[in-house]
Formats: C-alpha cells, sequence, structure tokens
C-alpha cells in the first residue's frame, strides 16, 4: 500500500479518507473539542432554521433564496446566477427554486433594464414580510449561539503572559 492513497479525489496519508495532515501542525485534544463543539453547534443552528422555515410553509432553500436576494450586497435584487453563486447550486436548480418561490408569491423576476438578457429576482411584498420575519427568529439564535461560542472560546483560549 502507497503511503498516500486517492480516494474520491483527495490525497489521504495513512487510513483515514479526511487525514489531511500537515506535518508540525498537529491538533491536541482541546482543538479537537473546540472543532466538535463548533460544528454541534453549526448543526443545531441548521437544525433550527430547518424546523423553523418548515414552521412558516417554506423550505430551508426558499428562506436562503430570499435571505440572499435582501441580504445582496448594494441592491435589492440579484440575478440567477448572482444567486446560484451565493446559494452555491446550479443555475438550472436556482431557476427551478426561484418558479417555485414565484408560484408561492415570494418572488417575482423582472427583466433587468440595464442588459436585456439578465433576469432579475425581486421578493415581493409578502416575500418581504416572511424574509423579515424569519432574519428575526434567525439573528435571535445566531446571537445566543455566537455568545456561546464566544464564551467557549475565551475558556479555551491559553492566557496571555504579560
Amino acid at each position: 500500500m502507497a503511503a498516500s492513497q486517492l480516494y474520491r479525489g483527495m490525497i489521504y496519508f495513512g487510513q483515514c479518507p479526511c487525514s489531511l495532515f500537515v506535518r508540525g501542525e498537529g491538533m491536541n485534544k482541546q482543538d479537537y473539542e473546540g472543532l466538535a463543539d463548533f460544528r454541534y453547534q453549526l448543526r443545531r443552528f441548521l437544525r433550527f432554521s430547518e424546523d423553523t422555515t418548515q414552521r412558516h410553509g417554506i423550505t430551508p432553500l426558499q428562506y436562503q433564496l430570499m435571505l440572499q436576494v435582501k441580504g445582496f450586497p448594494g441592491r435589492s435584487h440579484a440575478s440567477i446566477a448572482e444567486l446560484a453563486e451565493r446559494l452555491q447550486a446550479k443555475h438550472n436548480s436556482v431557476v427551478a427554486l426561484v418558479t417555485r418561490c414565484e408560484a408561492l408569491g415570494l418572488v417575482a423576476r423582472r427583466s433587468s433594464e440595464v442588459d436585456l438578457r439578465q433576469v432579475e429576482v425581486h421578493l415581493t411584498p409578502q416575500g418581504e414580510a416572511c424574509i423579515g420575519k424569519l432574519a428575526r427568529l434567525h439573528r435571535r439564535e445566531i446571537d445566543a449561539v455566537a455568545q456561546l461560542l464566544g464564551r467557549r472560546l475565551v475558556d479555551a483560549s491559553p492566557e496571555v503572559q504579560t
């Protein structure tokens, strides 16, 4: 068996395909605990988001689409290509997602006045109300998680010698 192997496009060393190990940068138990806790809190937040959006009658992806439209830097709309990048999704998947959101009355497509080849995705008044309510709920949860993680990071940091 070779010292390094190829597994699903990743080079790995030893027995574990997830162990891209850089010599001299080992991790201690506290590092692993911190990383595990971060992933746990992230997963808890994602579960909160999934449950919250579904309770309000939309999917997590529909929420994320509306959030990206509302939060797009510098303007109140986004193109399909921009949304695909922000959602890290394929163009055709975003087109289908926009179609579903449009059917629910959450977004509307408009031709760009600047470039007629571009389609802009805008929130409707119903979409604005929906994203406003859900974003406030998410913000409270993010604040709680950030406070918890911040406290743990401070507790885990080595004391500074003065």
